[in-house]
């Protein structure tokens, strides 16, 4: 432990622990905008600055290592004075086009303006106009936004291990950019949208697909159909000011039917689906032989990652579709057939915690006949946007049912939306049709938890003879990296791996509220959330999802059974190679 001094106060705080992180414990917020907790901490920005008692020296704070009888001044005119030059320099190139801005009152820039009373800029120079890079189908980038505050790159290289992005060029002409300049959408990014919840700024943000879903919606010869992700409803009330980790279903639904939905369906539905063909598969390929281990296919920007950086593990992901796809193809086939209705004339809009899906739905196997699968995804951002635009009351919403028979889930599909979630869920059915018992204990505690890579062992029948079913779950792709390196070099083997693109699963997916970063010293989305989720699952009525009557019913009428020949057609893909580098 090292005591040191802040403001005249003495502090006791853990031998490493920086100045930023200790004056913060005791309610001292000082300023920062490079700095994002466990991603990027390298003290660019300087607006962190503050200084010594003793030698009146200015130092970034989110650098500076408490040491013994250091004694610092936070609010000095020195210091402030300091952060001001800072700030004015900063929004002196910037573009400040705030109020048309999309992180408009959510912008920690803007923030730190009204915070330091900025009122006016001191040093109106030149300013380099740099183009819009629109092309990708996820995200947008504005470096006229951009402070190069680095933690976009930080989160693409450390986090994800994808490198995407990175700095160009030098002095005034630095900017964040892709290889030899070419828009994101021509590189390998993988569209997770990681950068975006980096961002602290309106320079990454998710393409917009809200006027495409006005149209749908004003358009009397579409017939609108919403379907929401499991992660959604743990965080679409933070928009609204909800505590983090708020379950508001409920509202959800009504807000949506508000908007002007024909129809409300729940992906949960399809979660549940989900777990019959990936987990009929997994038996498949354990009872008969198959590419071991099978590794899940839910997340578009794990499935992305993989087919750049990892191809060879292509065979051993599952042929399933994601539930987001598998949701869509139902509704413009079985539902579409019980309710008489052209599916060229359904327009399908999923809600999603990922930017990643903007990419998935247009893959060209993700529909047939000449129409996709899903016609728009937009964030639960873009969804809180549009709520915001129809003047809905979302706190004070009464609460709301999904439409059936597409809307019946189970405890297990919920789950789906947190690391772990999926595995989880398969074992809990896995499990039972191999014991041919309804196993009582379905919580698997081992696959549970926020560590990057977790592990288990369980024995269950297979052709008779108890086996060890060795299982591992990775969430954010810098982890499964190094789950599939493990691997490749012989040091881990495993019968079925869970793998999540983003860290935390798709509850902290590329399009979920963002979090200030100074709030993430005193509370962690992630975990918030996931309490949210599995005190959800508790709640259902039924927890797996083989249980799930909605579910029995969509095979003995329509799909035949898991992974015949129906299921293969509709809810069941492929995947290509693409190229790691752009050449």
């Amino acid at each position: 432990m090292v005591t040191f001094k802040i403001d005249s106060q003495t502090v006791t705080v853990p031998e490493g622990t920086t100045v930023l992180e200790a004056a913060l414990k005791i309610g001292i917020k000082i300023p920062t905008l490079c700095n994002l907790k466990d991603v990027n901490n390298i003290g660019a920005c300087r607006m962190c600055l503050v200084e010594d008692a003793k030698t009146h020296r200015l130092q970034a704070a989110c650098v500076l290592p408490v040491s013994e009888g250091l004694e610092v001044l936070t609010n000095t005119p020195k210091v402030l004075k300091a952060r001001r030059t800072v700030l004015e320099l900063m929004l002196s190139e910037h573009d400040r086009s705030c109020l048309t801005c999309k992180r408009n009152r959510s912008c920690e820039l803007q923030d730190l303006a009204n915070e330091l009373g900025i009122d006016e800029i001191e040093f109106d120079g030149e300013r380099l106009v740099k183009t819009i890079d629109e092309f990708s189908p996820s995200v947008v980038r504005d470096n006229n936004k951009c402070i190069l505050c680095r933690r976009c790159v930080a989160a693409c290289e450390k986090v994800q291990c994808v490198s995407a992005i990175g700095m160009q060029n030098r002095g005034y002409k630095t900017e964040i950019g892709s290889q030899f300049g070419r828009p994101l959408g021509q590189v390998a990014c993988i569209n997770c949208g990681q950068c975006i919840v980096a961002c602290p700024t309106g320079a990454l943000t998710e393409k917009d697909s809200t006027k495409e879903v006005w149209d749908a919606l004003a358009d009397p010869n579409k017939y609108v159909v919403f379907q929401t992700a499991p992660a959604v409803r743990i965080a679409l009330g933070e928009e609204f000011g909800m505590p983090i980790g708020t379950y508001s279903t409920g509202k959800m639904v009504a807000a949506i039917r508000r908007l002007g939905a024909d129809k409300v369906f729940d992906v949960d539905f399809a979660a549940d689906l989900t777990i019959m063909e990936e987990g009929t598969e997994l038996l498949q390929r354990l009872q008969n032989g198959g590419p071991l281990p099978m590794i899940t296919s839910c997340s578009p920007g794990w499935i992305k990652f993989c087919e750049h950086f990892y191809p060879d593990f292509l065979p051993n992901l599952s042929t399933c579709k994601s539930p987001n796809q598998m949701q869509g193809a139902l509704t413009k086939t079985y539902f579409a057939q019980k309710n008489n209705l052209d599916p060229k004339n359904i327009f399908v809009v999923s809600v999603m915690p990922c930017t990643a899906k903007k990419f998935e739905i247009k893959r060209p196997e993700m529909g047939r006949d000449g129409y996709r699968d899903v016609d728009a995804n937009i964030t639960t951002r873009e969804l809180a946007r549009m709520i915001r635009q129809a003047s809905l009351d979302y706190v004070n919403l009464p609460d709301e049912e999904f439409d059936n028979i597409l809307g019946d889930s189970t405890g297990a599909a919920v789950i789906f939306g947190v690391t772990g979630g999926v595995m989880e869920a398969a074992l809990r059915t896995v499990a039972d049709i191999l014991t041919g018992e309804d196993l009582k204990s379905i919580e698997y505690a081992d696959v549970r938890g926020l560590e990057g890579i977790r592990e288990a062992t369980l024995q269950l029948p297979i052709n008779g003879q108890m086996t060890d079913i060795h299982v591992a779950v990775a969430h954010g792709t810098g982890n499964a990296a190094k789950l599939l390196d493990s691997i490749k070099r012989g040091e881990r083997t495993y019968h079925f791996i869970e793998i999540m693109g983003c860290p935390g699963g798709c509850i902290t997916g590329g399009g979920q509220p963002i979090v200030n970063s100074r709030d993430l010293y005193s509370v962690n989305p992630k975990v918030a959330r996931a309490k949210a989720t599995y005190q959800a699952d508790r709640d259902m009525p039924i927890r797996k999802s083989h249980k799930n009557p909605s579910i029995k019913y969509i095979y003995e009428n329509f799909l035949g059974e898991p992974c015949g020949h129906k299921s293969h057609e509709l809810l069941h893909t492929h995947y290509t190679p693409r190229p790691k580098y752009v050449k």
